[in-house]
């Protein structure tokens, strides 16, 4: 069978079809923008897995039960909804980089202070405050990325801005790994929260380097509309967002259960040390790092829709086979985290793309802000959930909650349609 090549008119340049193309089209603006969207979301990651990493060391510390402690994962969560939501209307009001500045020095500010905490309802408090900035990094920094990427590359682009969650975890898990080494627990917990102070180098680069889409700011600069939460409910986009937060419910519910209690499961179901639990949690990370990089180029090839079905089934697979492994097969427990940390964050990266086309430039912000915040809030009760179940049926019974997430989320995409290639507009 023959191949059927075009040539280039005549005066163009041919395609550029490398691995890379995605990085060279979005030009020298997109190309900061990606930088600042990533090294934001990594360290928005950072931040974030000071606490699973450290809960064990936390509970004993202040005396705290599996309730109390996976409240501490859904206060952020729950208020994340609430940041990621006004971040996307300050993102349509005053632009992409100001809003993801605001949202960086906001999540690294309130981390610094969750390790100066006297008792469990100060953490409590500064956690929730740390979920304000937590939330609105994502919607804000994949919007800003979005709007400088093509349509026949955003989902790749976009999967590798996700990345940057694996990037930012495999760092925290290192840290992790030294500090709890060479301090004891009482102490080691709160300096793993005083590093979370290395965001504010980020916001030097973003306010420097880093600017809109020249296009879409045009764009929103000469609509009428400004971006509110009415918005993004009237009548011909009420389908799209009722759906777009199931959807981000059913993933954020599944991801962050296991993301919330592994390492707990994996300490004091498996029986793993600290320098054996960072080991185990490489495999994971490693497996997620690829997945993000793959769901991304997938997300392009076969649609988003198809990429998260197919994702959200083999993570559901996944869970299930990871939670049931017999006592003393840990070496088993060690290569199922690659696949299951692989196909768990595969699903996350047509995620960018697919909300961001689903709105208008002029609510793009507000659209994406609330449904993907708003899911991850109500999906953050699962890690409550399993925390309380886990006192009765142990925490991997209850991790396998999480295949429930995934299922939510296949029956949303019934609502949406399909958006590869659309221009944003």
């Amino acid at each position: 069978m023959s191949t059927i090549r075009t040539q280039p008119k005549q005066g163009e340049l041919p395609e550029d079809t490398g691995a890379f193309a995605w990085l060279k089209a979005l030009g020298p603006r997109g190309r900061r923008a990606f930088g600042g969207a990533f090294g934001g979301y990594a360290l928005d990651s950072y931040d974030y897995f000071t606490l699973p990493l450290s809960m064990v060391a936390i509970a004993a510390y202040f005396g705290l039960d599996n309730g109390q402690t996976g409240l501490l994962t859904t206060v952020t969560l729950v208020v994340s909804a609430v940041g990621g939501a006004l971040a996307g209307v300050l993102a349509d009001r005053v632009g992409r980089v100001k809003a993801l500045m605001l949202t960086v020095i906001t999540y690294a500010v309130f981390t610094v202070l969750c390790g100066f905490a006297p008792n469990y309802e100060t953490l409590l408090v500064f956690r929730a405050l740390q979920g304000l900035g937590f939330g609105g990094e994502w919607a804000v920094g994949a919007i800003l990325v979005a709007e400088y990427a093509s349509a026949k590359h955003r989902g790749r682009t976009l999967g590798a801005v996700q990345s940057a969650w694996a990037a930012g975890w495999a760092l925290a898990v290192i840290v992790y790994t030294l500090v709890f080494q060479f301090l004891d627990a009482d102490t080691a917990w709160r300096v793993m929260f005083w590093t979370g102070a290395l965001p504010a180098l980020l916001v030097i680069y973003v306010r420097r380097s880093v600017s809109d889409a020249p296009e879409a700011a045009a764009r929103r600069a000469a609509s009428t509309e400004r971006g509110s939460f009415l918005a993004i409910f009237r009548k011909d986009l009420l389908r799209i967002t009722l759906f777009a937060t199931l959807l981000s419910t059913g993933v954020q519910g599944g991801y962050y259960t296991l993301a919330t209690w592994v390492p707990t499961y994996l300490k004091t179901e498996r029986g793993l040390t600290v320098v054996g639990t960072g080991g185990y949690l490489a495999f994971l990370i490693s497996g997620a790092f690829i997945g993000y990089l793959t769901g991304g180029y997938l997300t392009d090839r076969i649609g988003r829709k198809k990429n998260i079905v197919l994702f959200a089934v083999l993570s559901a697979i996944g869970i299930l086979a990871y939670t049931n492994i017999p006592s003393g097969a840990n070496g088993l427990l060690l290569v199922l985290g690659f696949p299951l940390g692989f196909c768990m964050s595969a699903i996350f990266s047509g995620f960018g793309s697919f909300l961001s086309e689903l709105y208008p430039t002029a609510v793009r912000g507000t659209g994406q802000g609330f449904t993907y915040n708003c899911g991850r809030g109500v999906g953050a009760f699962l890690p409550t959930l399993v925390g309380y179940l886990s006192d009765s049926w142990g925490v991997g019974g209850a991790l396998v909650l999480g295949a429930v997430g995934y299922g939510i989320a296949v029956l949303a995409l019934l609502g949406l349609p399909e958006t590869r290639g659309k221009e944003l507009l």
